[in-house]
């Protein structure tokens, strides 16, 4: 690897008051690093020293929003309150002064259960139609009442987002959390306004959070919104089968005001539709950019040789070439790239690739999960 070979990595990219000086975005990753919600020294310096060498874009780990049973482990961190907000300070004035930027991701994760504890909120857990999964009965199903309440959560959550500093904000409707409960015909049975048996339909909820958060930050402001196809508990979950299928579900979001859509694969460079394209046809943030015009995010196990599944599964992966991303990224399928793995292990991860030094990178081990380094 020689760095003109990674030269479509580090062009700049600009959109509305966004200006990232490469298309490397470190992709938000649970970190459970925050005792009462609350950021900290070390968290200020995590994401400090991503910024410090040369993440174009620093996307949070998720943050909640301002509902009772919105977080499934006790320490992660809040996006509401004001200890939590004097945190989040902290990190957007470390990250900028180092020459970062950087979106705090916020979240809810409905009916979706702690992978690593017992651990459960004192009050009833919230969703759709009260079910985790495919006829998996958990917690109770949300009032007309208590979608409202969520909607204005995140528009006040976007809103000290934008008071703070941050120069973007994301919304996590993806891998089976709240947003994506309602999207998935298996979780949200609803008979009312925000159910239905076609997806369309069920993506009212998330229509209208996009467009609280919107008029919550101005028309300025980048909105970036996280999609997947696959679920938590199912990796093969498909919620559109077709590009038709899917223009149909993306265009009301972007319109609703989402401006990039961060299309979340387990392996990028996985064709969405291979029986349209072929093998080595676009990805999902490819066929997300050309169906709807929308700016995209990919991201699915960038620069490992193995995926996430692995990583939890407790497998180490090596550092894996860079090639195929570029070639896509040069013929501008999608406009960012993610980095998750690669640069929780190595902060230095992007002064790397950006000098050529191959020979520096560092193989991921599972006990990067549990430090915050």
């Amino acid at each position: 690897m020689v760095a003109s070979a990674v030269e479509p990595l580090f062009r700049p990219f600009q959109l509305k008051s966004l200006s990232l000086p490469n298309r490397i975005v470190m992709a938000p990753m649970t970190r459970n690093f925050a005792p009462r919600g609350v950021p900290d020294d070390d968290v200020v310096a995590y994401y400090r020293r991503r910024a410090q060498h040369g993440v174009g874009l620093i996307l949070s780990e998720g943050t909640v929003i301002d509902r009772p049973s919105a977080r499934n482990e006790p320490c992660i961190p809040f996006f509401h309150g004001e200890a939590a907000l004097a945190g989040w300070q902290r990190v957007i004035d470390s990250v900028q002064a180092a020459g970062g930027r950087m979106g705090p991701q916020l979240w809810h994760v409905g009916a979706a259960a702690s992978s690593k504890s017992n651990w459960t909120p004192e009050v009833p857990v919230e969703s759709p139609s009260g079910l985790a999964g495919p006829d998996q009965s958990y917690g109770r199903a949300m009032t007309e009442e208590d979608i409202a309440d969520t909607i204005d959560a995140f528009g006040r959550s976007a809103a000290d987002a934008k008071r703070l500093g941050f120069d973007t904000v994301e919304l996590h409707g993806a891998h089976g959390y709240l947003l994506d409960q309602f999207f998935w015909g298996a979780t949200n049975l609803r008979s009312d306004g925000y159910g239905g048996s076609d997806l369309q339909t069920r993506s009212r909820f998330v229509a209208e959070v996009v467009a609280k958060v919107r008029a919550a930050v101005g028309e300025d402001m980048p909105i970036i919104l996280r999609l997947s196809q696959w679920k938590q508990l199912d990796f093969s979950v498909r919620l559109v089968n077709s590009p038709d299928e899917m223009h149909d579900w993306l265009m009301p979001l972007v319109e609703a005001g989402a401006d990039i859509l961060h299309c979340s694969q387990r392996r990028f460079w996985e064709a969405e539709f291979p029986e349209v394209d072929g093998e080595e046809g676009l990805n999902f943030a490819g066929w997300a950019k050309k169906l709807t015009g929308a700016a995209t995010i990919s991201v699915g196990s960038v620069g490992l040789s193995g995926d996430f599944a692995g990583a939890f599964a407790g497998e180490s992966s090596s550092p894996a070439s860079l090639d195929n991303l570029v070639r896509r990224l040069d013929r501008d399928e999608f406009d960012l790239i993610a980095v998750g793995r690669a640069l929780l292990n190595d902060p230095e991860w992007v002064a790397k690739i950006r000098e050529g030094d191959e020979g520096a990178l560092l193989d991921f081990e599972k006990g990067a999960l549990d430090r915050l380094y």
